[in-house]
């Protein structure tokens, strides 16, 4: 069993914001990996001489800047995603746990799962315009931009051309909230000691190695999406996808024909190569961020380290430590004038 914590020293919108920029951050400096997937899972001719071989190909085609094609809508999209996964997570969690305040780890997975889930339909169009910004040539684009692409998908293609693939992105969570489990589960095992005594370094690769294989196994799905997202009549070569579908069940049905098997697992080394400089990326800012929100709100000396302010409740909120702290002013304020009079 584990028990819900959240650190209250920390205002819902700082934490956000920390969650924000630190994804941003971690987005912006992975996207030459996140693109080669894409261009991997949907099958452009960027990929037809390897990983190395796409890189190359995508920069004498169409520039270094390629690289990062569709990275402001990741980044965009971040905000309101996390936001609504903060919110739905916090009911989530609230809802599974017991009359005692502990939630068991299969239930907090499923409330992480369910809150993203939620997240991730609300703000799919999002993924749409992403998927179809990096498929397209840079110098000659069909779109020219984020509301550009919303306008054009939804003007030609109409509303459900933005929910395109959004199917087998929902079936997804399931292989990657049971892989998740089954490393949270076997952790013990493996570094033969409980859970609540793992080092930050432990949890680090305990993310890294639960991130892994949830994306392994859930994988396939997220090909199938991607490929779904891609596939226009109203783009050059139906989006460059290179198998022909009617459907999520016909795609997976032509990818294993047309490419084998391994074909629903394209994309998935540069996917892995991504985990650690993304989660070290991302906490190390998040924790960062944190720091100068705990130092800003008067609870540790610097925003360097987490030594604690002397004589400062820790168990107060941001605002009632404000609050004291104007009582206090206050208080010395009259005393002053008292002591002139």
């Amino acid at each position: 069993m584990a028990t819900w914590r959240r650190d209250s020293r920390v205002t819902a919108l700082q934490r956000l914001g920390c969650a924000g920029l630190a994804g941003a951050l971690s987005l912006s400096l992975t996207a030459p990996l996140e693109l080669l997937t894409v261009l991997a899972q949907v099958g452009t001719w960027h990929c037809r001489g390897g990983l190395r071989g796409a890189g190359h190909n995508l920069c004498r085609a169409e520039g270094l800047r390629a690289l990062w094609k569709g990275n402001l809508t990741a980044c965009l999209r971040l905000f309101p995603y996390s936001a609504l996964q903060l919110a739905a997570s916090r009911r989530l969690v609230i809802l599974f746990t017991d009359e005692l305040g502990h939630i068991s780890h299969w239930r907090a997975i499923m409330a992480g799962s369910l809150a993203g889930m939620v997240a991730t339909i609300v703000t799919y169009p999002t993924d749409v315009i992403k998927t179809r910004l990096i498929v397209q040539n840079r110098l000659e684009p069909s779109y020219e931009g984020i509301l550009h692409a919303f306008y054009k998908i939804y003007h030609q293609e109409g509303l459900l051309a933005l929910y395109r693939g959004v199917s087998p992105a929902i079936l997804g969570a399931v292989p990657f909230s049971a892989g998740s489990f089954f490393v949270y589960i076997n952790l013990d095992k493996i570094w033969r000691e409980p859970i609540v005594h793992f080092t930050p370094l432990q949890n680090f690769i305990n993310g890294c190695v639960a991130a892994g294989v949830a994306q392994t196994l859930s994988f396939p799905f997220e090909t199938v999406k991607r490929k779904m997202q891609a596939q226009s009549p109203w783009l050059p070569h139906y989006g460059a996808v290179d198998v022909h579908f009617t459907g999520m069940a016909d795609c997976f049905r032509q990818t294993v024909k047309n490419k084998g098997v391994l074909g629903l697992w394209s994309g998935l080394t540069p996917s892995l190569l991504k985990i650690v400089p993304y989660f070290g990326v991302m906490f190390s800012t998040f924790e960062f961020c944190k720091r100068v929100c705990l130092y800003r709100n008067g609870y540790i000396e610097s925003p360097l380290n987490y030594k604690l302010t002397p004589g400062v409740d820790q168990s107060l909120q941001p605002q009632e430590l404000r609050e004291l702290k104007l009582l206090r002013r206050e208080n010395f304020e009259r005393r002053k004038s008292a002591l002139e009079n």
